[in-house]
């Protein structure tokens, strides 16, 4: 079947939840840790390899296996449907309804330093409210919008990028290696770190959620992929340079609003309330392209487990409108009980958890499955792949240790999602005797 969702909308998504919350506030959190500005270009340049190596492998899969899901096709598929259900499970709960609210949150805590007296919560709850109506209507308004969306965000990025490092700003640095950059870069801080980095990485496997909605989804998923990824990484190193180029570090130690500190100094004050509006409507696009790609994952579920049928239901658009809700709804009770941290913190743990799981299955399925086609091989197979498991293995263990606690709250939503697949196995299997 053709779908329906263009190559522009599928890159827009990739770029769209890839350049959100993490890039505009992580700088924040890495500095009282890291000190050195060329460990800090290290950071979201190691950032942009595992998820470039990463791109790689689910480039694969997503052209071998073009179903809608994301790891929840490839891990039914390449494990046990318990595998793939889990991951699913986590993307329906937090996956993507956490950064949803941790945007939501970004978004109202700009809004706020232009327009005071409104709290970031409120405003947040009601642009996760009007974006989830306009991706419920059909494909044209929602992949419009998305795709518009996205490229103004790039544009005025690179703008800002361009004026940054125009500036004739006080503050002079240097990203050359010392090394006391190689002693921050094999520290216990800098893998924490790499949790915010990681956080703002995410959604470069996007469009492989939505595969089975793509044209040509062979060449489109891998293509968009990969592009999007590379962009990114280009960008976020760029924004991150021109961050501590522009302002003291003092002044960004433990903020969320680091973009808005930079544009101060780049723009004056007038005007960094106006990047701050910008920066608002960009994170606009970046929930509504989790709007777009989460829910599709909630109707997997709902098409494969009849105890959960209610959420594959779609309108007359094809559009799955109970999934879209529900996972705004989620995102809205995480808007109002977590902290933006802690957000941060525990999806980026277990999502790193299932991207390990899925870039290992390409190892499996290789062997599994020789003679499947593959429209696209992992490039640079098996070297590519088996650095991403080794960074991100490391990633997780430092996490684990430095963060307990958010790691135990990612480690409980799937042990609670275990349960549910258990149970919706058993009410299933009753459902279908009584109808015979």
């Amino acid at each position: 079947m053709n779908g329906k969702i263009k190559f522009p909308t599928a890159l827009s998504v990739v770029i769209a939840n890839m350049i959100g919350t993490g890039v505009f506030t992580s700088l924040g959190y890495q500095l009282p840790a890291i000190t050195d500005f060329a460990a800090i270009i290290a950071l979201w340049l190691i950032g942009g390899i595992v998820a470039l190596f990463g791109a790689f492998a689910y480039s694969e899969l997503g052209a071998a296996l073009p179903r809608s899901g994301g790891e929840y096709n490839f891990l039914s598929e390449i494990y046990h449907p318990s595998v793939g259900f889990l991951s699913g499970w986590v993307s329906a709960t937090i996956g993507f309804a956490a950064p949803i609210a941790a945007a939501a949150w970004a978004l109202g805590s700009y809004f706020s330093t232009v327009i005071p007296g409104y709290s970031p919560q409120m405003i947040g709850a009601v642009v996760i409210i009007l974006v989830t109506i306009v991706q419920s209507i059909n494909y044209a308004i929602g992949g419009g919008f998305q795709t518009v969306a996205t490229a103004i965000k790039v544009i005025l990025i690179i703008v800002f990028i361009v004026f940054g490092l125009l500036c004739a700003c006080n503050t002079h640095i240097s990203v050359m290696p010392t090394a006391q950059t190689y002693t921050d870069v094999f520290s216990a801080p800098f893998a924490v770190s790499l949790v915010y980095v990681s956080f703002a990485y995410s959604g470069w496997n996007a469009s492989s959620y939505i595969a089975g909605e793509v044209d040509n989804p062979k060449r489109n998923i891998p293509l968009s992929i990969l592009v999007g990824t590379l962009l990114v990484t280009v960008l976020y190193i760029m924004v991150n340079y021109v961050f501590l180029r522009t302002a003291p570090v003092e002044e960004m130690k433990g903020v969320n609003e680091v973009a808005f500190i930079s544009a101060k100094y780049i723009f004056g004050d007038n005007g960094a309330k106006l990047i701050s509006l910008i920066i608002s409507v960009l994170l606009v696009s970046t929930i509504s392209s989790m709007v777009i790609v989460g829910p599709r994952v909630i109707q997997m579920i709902g098409e494969d487990y009849s105890i959960f049928k209610v959420l594959s239901h779609k309108n007359s658009n094809g559009i799955p409108v109970i999934a879209i809700a529900s996972q705004s709804i989620i995102a809205l009770i995480l808007l109002y009980t977590s902290s933006f941290k802690m957000i941060i913190t525990y999806i980026s743990f277990t999502l790193s958890l299932f991207t390990t799981l899925t870039v290992l299955g390409v190892f499996i399925l290789r062997y599994q499955r020789p003679d499947l086609e593959r429209p696209y091989k992992t490039w640079g197979y098996p070297v590519t792949p088996a650095i991403f498991l080794i960074l991100n293995c490391w990633f997780l263990w430092f996490v684990f240790k430095g963060e307990p606690g958010a790691a135990l709250i990612g480690l409980s939503v799937m042990a609670l999602g275990l349960l549910v697949y258990f149970l919706a196995k058993f009410l299933s299997k009753n459902k279908e005797i009584k109808s015979l």
